[in-house]
């Protein structure tokens, strides 16, 4: 099923960012590239607000966020409260992400992944369902943040 995905990156993801937007056009997908365009350096908490933002408000139904390592952009998008963004490095994790988590953006480092290995994670997130069930209540919580567990 195609999907509207937004991508973003740092500088040290530009070639993976192109690489995976045109093969998930070439998928059927509707990807919107929120940059950054050039290879100059960049801030990545300022693309993954953006993603999370898109994400949030409806634009897409599901995000990418790249970097060196993808831990910077992950820990921003997440900053988001209605983001759930997994960091993963294999398609395992990112089935996972989905069914348990229903994660709905993907975090992967430019620098420590390949792009055959990208490739197969995003593949396994979006074609893996949200479970629900004994995990509604636990991502629930991921949105509200508490001081004291319940």
């Amino acid at each position: 099923m195609a999907e509207r995905i937004a991508i973003a990156s740092d500088h040290a993801a530009i070639a993976l960012k192109a690489s995976l937007t045109n093969w998930l056009r070439e998928h059927g997908h509707e990807v919107t590239d929120l940059g950054p365009h050039g290879h100059e350096s960049v801030d990545y908490p300022d693309y993954g607000f953006a993603l999370a933002r898109a994400v949030e408000e409806g634009q897409a139904d599901f995000g990418i966020a790249l970097c060196g390592s993808g831990i910077g952009i992950s820990i921003a998008v997440n900053r988001n409260p209605a983001a759930r963004c997994a960091l993963v490095n294999e398609p395992y994790s990112a089935r996972l992400a989905r069914h348990h988590n229903n994660a709905n953006i993907i975090a992967m480092g430019a620098r420590l992944i390949g792009e055959d290995m990208a490739k197969a994670c995003v593949h396994a997130f979006l074609e893996a369902t949200y479970e629900g069930g004994r995990h509604e209540q636990r991502v629930a919580k991921l949105s509200n943040f508490a001081k004291e567990p319940a």
